[in-house]
């Protein structure tokens, strides 16, 4: 009969010195509570040691022991240069006097995403051949970037401040991916570990804050005031290395995060569809519609891009290690409230245009919106089809997966197109 074991609730020592003979349930404890299991394995070593399954078992656990503390040090070293990298370029505005609202738009994003796929390239020891094309990516936009006109307001270069996080964000997914590179799986594994990274950012940050707010309260009992130092010299170099310190902590730690992302995917999910349906009234009620007002259009638009990476995160959430029925139909009920709302953003930007004439930021809007509509039409159509017992969930993330590239062309338009085909205006 096969043993179930709970996470402190089991007695360790009973238990290995009564299965010691069965690898089976020994594999079992160790799953369930790895600390616990070495911690008390190694108190009970000398009592099991002339028999052979006890020594296979210490000299694996010593061995991912001192793995664990040489991958440790390792990972310490990366974060502090990392850390030191983006600083640096933090800093350039404050060396060569250059000005932070051209600068800090245009290549904040270069003081994380190249950092994070720094730390894949080194783990799994690619070669140059292998990220020859991202490299390249990254070293054209970073010049084109900063050679793009710097005198006034421009709508296209606004745009490309705005877009150049994404793409970096798809040059670090395919670095993520380079193994897989046309497995969807690998594509999923990719969203996961972007819900992962986005929580422990969060933690790191809200922990983060509260030690300044510490900090500023115990120098102002002695009557210094330092915040103007701490932003200039403290947190200019913290702020890239709380991601920087994520990704560590979710590449080489995943069980810290892999049980908060699914229960914050199964706690905003039937939140934000409620928060729809009562938004969609309630507009209906006050009058209030993004058609005229060109502000509401804006919040309106971001309202579904946060909707949408939810119901993606969602959905990657869901098909790790079984899904129910309940879910998915939330999930679908999400998605054809979003598709409502989108539905309403496509027909006011195309107002918009046929009022207004085009413009660079009507055309972008209307791009991404007509994106975001497509993916969520193929998305909707396939938890249909599960929640009716017709297909497999595993379609589902192929709909997900096999749509990201198109967002990534999307992007690369906005990017170099937009500013040469407007004359940079």
């Amino acid at each position: 009969m096969q043993e179930h074991f709970t996470s402190g609730q089991t007695d360790y020592k009973a238990a290995i010195l009564q299965h010691i003979e069965e690898p089976a349930v020994l594999e079992q404890l160790y799953r369930t509570d790895a600390q616990a299991f070495g911690r008390t394995f190694s108190q009970i070593y000398p009592m099991i040691k002339d028999q052979v399954i006890a020594q296979v078992w210490f000299e694996r656990l010593n061995h991912q022991t001192s793995t664990s503390s040489s991958s440790m040090r390792r990972d310490w070293i990366y974060i502090f240069i990392a850390t030191l990298v983006a600083g640096l370029l933090m800093k350039l505005p404050h060396f060569f006097n250059l000005k932070d609202d051209v600068f800090y738009p245009r290549n904040i994003a270069f003081a994380v995403f190249p950092m994070l796929s720094a730390f894949i390239v080194w783990r799994k020891g690619l070669r140059l051949n292998s990220i020859i094309l991202p490299l390249a990516v990254t070293a054209i936009a970073t010049i084109y970037i900063n050679f793009l006109p710097t005198d006034g307001a421009r709508d296209t270069i606004l745009l490309a401040c705005i877009h150049l996080p994404l793409l970096l964000w798809a040059v670090h997914g395919f670095i993520f991916t380079v193994d897989a590179r046309h497995s969807f799986s690998a594509r999923i594994s990719y969203l996961r570990y972007n819900g992962d990274l986005l929580v422990m950012t969060a933690l790191i940050s809200i922990a983060a804050m509260i030690f300044s707010m510490i900090t500023f309260g115990l120098f102002n009992m002695i009557g210094l005031d330092i915040e103007r130092f701490w932003e200039q010299y403290i947190i200019i170099w913290a702020a890239p290395a709380v991601p920087i310190l994520a990704n560590v902590l979710v590449r080489e730690n995943p069980a810290l995060v892999n049980r908060i992302s699914p229960l914050i995917a199964r706690i905003f999910t039937p939140l934000v569809l409620a928060m729809l349906v009562i938004f969609l009234g309630t507009m209906v009620f006050t009058g209030k519609n993004p058609y005229q007002d060109r502000e509401f259009l804006l919040i309106f638009n971001a309202l579904l891009i946060g909707v949408m990476a939810l119901i993606i995160f969602s959905v990657s959430e869901a098909t790790k290690g079984g899904y129910s029925r309940g879910r998915l139909i939330l999930l679908l009920a999400l998605s054809a409230f979003t598709i409502i709302d989108n539905g309403i953003a496509l027909s006011a930007i195309s107002f918009r245009l046929l009022e207004f004439g085009l413009t660079p930021n009507r055309l972008a809007v209307l791009g991404g919106n007509l994106l975001i509509m497509t993916h969520l039409l193929i998305v909707t159509r396939r938890l249909l089809l599960v929640v009716r017992k017709q297909d497999a969930i595993e379609g589902v993330e192929k709909a997900i997966a096999g749509f990201l590239p198109v967002y990534a062309l999307w992007t690369i338009v906005v990017v170099f197109g937009f500013p040469l085909f407007f004359g940079f205006r």
